[in-house]
């Protein structure tokens, strides 16, 4: 196995698409999260920056671009009906992110705006989604996300756009967000707060201390406390029960999987699975001989589209050397949600699809009952997830998406 990095990951990136934060990689699958983490070069993959302090110094020039851009957004746009007046007293609640960083939050939170599909999601679900004042383009869920003005990609955000919009908290993903984009929102004095939840609980605690950020508490609570019962219902279902040993597929040329420590592989975890791949790597990549001799009882994908997935299925199975493995020759496939790529609300909704599917025998019961089944949506396309491709000429159908979140959800990260 080896680490995969943005500097020895083998693809092309064509211009367009890495404005938007989509990269040409062939074969791709569940790209969102870990196509996101990506974009932070240091500690989160083998790259060149290792420090912030690093970060400034490179990016130097690219601020004093910011500046000027700010500076012309700042003596065109007046603050809209709602915007705080910078004349007016402001307290603030100080507090540090899920990076360590400390962060002045301007109190009351009017005006927030989402660089990550995840943290749009989870506004909308603290009830807060009339205080969004922007998002990214790939900002899809729910609908109503979709009409607000967006600030460009989550690569490559205006800076300019942002500004204009006179935001009291910036949200960003370290899963998907780049370093870049915090150093300039950070130079001009906003206040923005990184997520970066490891496990399911980590997600959870991670909605409820948003909630607490912007004057949601009630909400956060309530809704930590809604998703944390599923989780308890989920556990006395499966928890007594073997785990079955899976392969999550991230993405499938090359074939990467997550690692012991991301918050999918947690999922797993919670769905009653374990990963037959165990590296201490966010993102090892491995040889399918491997897997072969691994032989895990369960292929894992996510697709936004699960019934053309099941097909591209059928055509991946005649592939050379997958079909020597006895999960696809039992057509032991399990196929949810990208929700699961998402560190929001929606996570839970992947776990329990999952859980389901590898553990039919433990919800027998709940036929006829639905007062205690959880709940499960139908997937539902994201902006990180791309849409299926034909199989005309392609292989690898509907998992061969070059288009990101991420959310993702895979992605300062989502």
């Amino acid at each position: 196995m080896q680490a995969v990095s943005q500097d020895t990951h083998p693809r092309r990136r064509s211009p367009a698409l890495r404005e938007k934060g989509r990269g040409h990689v062939p074969h791709r699958v569940s790209w969102g999260f870990f196509v996101a983490r990506e974009s932070w070069r240091g500690e989160f993959l083998i790259g060149r920056t290792k420090t912030w302090e690093d970060v400034r110094v490179a990016g130097g020039h690219l601020l004093a671009l910011v500046f000027l851009a700010v500076a012309s957004a700042q003596a065109q746009a007046a603050p809209s009906p709602g915007t705080s007046s910078p004349d007016a007293p402001r307290s603030f609640l100080e507090v540090n992110d899920e990076m360590g960083r400390p962060v002045r939050v301007p109190q009351p939170v009017r005006r927030i705006i989402s660089l990550a599909p995840s943290l749009t999601e989870t506004v909308f679900a603290l009830g807060a989604g009339d205080r969004l004042a922007g998002d990214t383009d790939y900002c899809d869920y729910p609908a109503a996300a979709v009409s607000k003005p967006k600030v460009g990609g989550v690569i490559n955000p205006s800076i300019e756009k942002i500004v204009a919009l006179h935001p009291d908290l910036v949200l960003v993903a370290k899963s998907i967000n780049r370093r870049e984009t915090v150093l300039a929102l950070e130079q001009l004095g906003m206040a923005a707060y990184v997520t970066d939840p490891h496990s399911v609980e980590g997600v959870l605690a991670s909605v409820a201390r948003l909630g607490e950020i912007i004057g949601a508490g009630e909400a956060g609570h309530q809704l930590h406390s809604g998703l944390r019962e599923r989780l308890n219902v989920l556990k006395r279902h499966i928890g007594g029960l073997t785990p079955r040993r899976v392969l999550f597929i991230v993405w499938l040329d090359p074939l990467i999987t997550a690692g012991r420590e991301t918050f999918l592989t947690d999922a797993l975890r919670w769905a009653g699975a374990e990963s037959v791949i165990q590296s201490s790597q966010d993102w090892p990549q491995i040889s399918l001989e491997e897997i072969v001799r691994l032989q895990p009882e369960y292929l894992v994908f996510a697709s936004a589209h699960a019934e053309s997935a099941a097909r591209d299925f059928e055509a991946l199975a005649e592939l050379p050397g997958w079909r020597n493995l006895e999960a696809v020759q039992n057509k032991r496939v399990a196929i949810i949600s990208d929700a699961v790529n998402h560190p929001s609300p929606r996570l839970v909704d992947a776990v329990e699809q999952l859980a389901r599917q590898l553990h039919p025998e433990a919800f027998l019961e709940d036929q006829g009952n639905k007062k205690d089944k959880p709940e499960i949506r139908p997937p539902v396309p994201t902006p990180d997830k791309p849409r299926p491709a034909s199989l005309a000429g392609n292989p690898y159908g509907a998992f061969s998406g070059i288009q990101p979140i991420l959310e993702r959800e895979s992605s300062c990260a989502h």
